[in-house]
């Protein structure tokens, strides 16, 4: 079985790592003054070469390497059968240890003991401790945070990541286009992990394939990084494009803005943010009386930008933002009633009969309008859709009706 690309040439010392001298230094400079500090914390987005930092660490000082994953780790007894031993006994074949604490994000808050265990035991190691994180600023870390030195792994730039690329192909005696490599490196964001697996579709697959996957990716972008960047980035002209790439109308943008703005902003900051969110309603509000769809553009700034200048001070804390819940499902069913009173208008109009008879017919009319009706009535896609839906219903609670006569 082929090895993927991200394993297959994973860094197995420190001269194979591009773009993260910084980190390497301080890496280094930990290992010579241990145990002055017995643990670090490698915090940074996935696909730095975090874990890859540690695995070129033990092989440049000839010790062995103990992996743990965090999240199997989710409280005091596992913790004391499995770290406990590994941080004390010698290591049978090599001169040392070093003990990997993969993934910490996933030891939760309502973990038994594990996060006061592993601050424990970090103070009684007789082996350096490394632990890698993606957010190691969320609060329930506050005290991992003081008991540990934390070294700050950043994304690569995309010239490391297209020198990674080139690395690659020539020992794979391969070749790409060069506006595919670049294409690779600018989608990556500079997560290795995320390079390599597309340069892996791309020499699988095929180049055409994987840029069209690209496109598609780069239109879905999640409304969860849309609201971090909103919320938490400082004044910058892009703001005003924070939602072009994520797939939902601003509607529904402005209902998870309403959910979340608690989350994130308090005092006079709540007061701004809530008055942006009115006024971005008020011109919604316009666009639908008047028709006046230009009015898009300052309803799309008052969800963005304004939402983002209510508050001077940002931070870089985690949120896990929700998704909106009651005021969703509203929307939702208006939406699905604005869809029905479509039709129903429609209908009415072609059937010469008032709006009023025909939404008393409503229940009928996905049986009475069939497909040829459908174009004659001039229906979109959503509408058509929703008729589907209905007759669906209707089929169901008719066999349920025979089911029950049955019995």
């Amino acid at each position: 079985m082929t090895l993927p690309l991200i394993e297959k040439y994973r860094a197995k010392n420190f001269s194979e790592i591009k773009g993260q001298d910084i980190p390497i230094e301080e890496i280094r400079a930990f290992f010579k003054t241990f145990p002055r500090k017995r643990a670090i914390i490698l915090n940074g987005p996935a696909g730095t070469g975090k874990t890859s930092l540690t695995i070129a660490l033990a092989n440049e000082f000839n010790m062995e390497l103990f992996e743990l994953n965090a999240s199997d780790l989710r409280n005091k007894s596992s913790l004391d059968e499995i770290l406990k031993p590994a941080s004390s006994q010698q290591s049978l074949f090599k001169k040392g240890k070093i003990i990997l604490m993969d993934e910490a994000d996933g030891i939760t808050a309502t973990d038994r003991g594990g996060l006061p265990e592993l601050i424990a035991l970090i103070t009684k190691s007789s082996f350096p401790i490394i632990i890698t994180s993606n957010d190691i600023w969320q609060q329930k870390f506050s005290l991992l945070r003081k008991s540990c030195q934390i070294i700050n792994v950043k994304e690569l730039k995309e010239s490391h990541i297209i020198e990674i690329i080139n690395d690659v192909l020539k020992k794979e005696n391969k070749i790409l286009r060069k506006e595919t490599i670049n294409l690779i490196a600018k989608n990556s964001a500079g997560d290795v992990r995320s390079a390599l697996n597309d340069l892996q579709t791309a020499l699988s697959l095929g180049e055409d394939i994987l840029t069209l996957e690209l496109s598609e990716r780069e239109k879905e972008e999640s409304i969860f990084d849309a609201l971090k960047k909103v919320f938490q980035s400082t004044s910058s002209p892009d703001l005003i494009n924070s939602y072009n790439n994520v797939s939902m109308e601003l509607d529904e943008i402005a209902l998870w803005i309403e959910e979340n703005i608690p989350m994130e902003y308090q005092g006079n900051a709540l007061v701004k943010a809530y008055e942006s969110l009115s006024k971005a309603d008020i011109f919604r509000g316009r666009i639908y009386r008047q028709q006046h769809w230009r009015f898009l553009v300052y309803q799309n700034f008052f969800l963005s930008a304004g939402i983002s200048y209510a508050s001077k001070i940002k931070s870089n804390k985690f949120v896990s933002y929700k998704r909106p819940s009651r005021i969703l499902k509203i929307w939702l069913a208006n939406q699905k009633n604005a869809k029905k009173k479509a039709i129903v208008s429609k209908y009415a109009e072609i059937s010469h009969m008032s709006k009023k008879k025909a939404m008393k017919e409503n229940f009928y009319l996905s049986l009475i309008i069939d497909k040829a009706a459908e174009d004659e009535l001039d229906l979109d896609e959503k509408e058509r859709e929703y008729l589907q839906e209905k007759r669906g219903a209707i089929i169901v609670a008719n066999k349920l009706n025979k089911f029950r006569t049955r019995d």
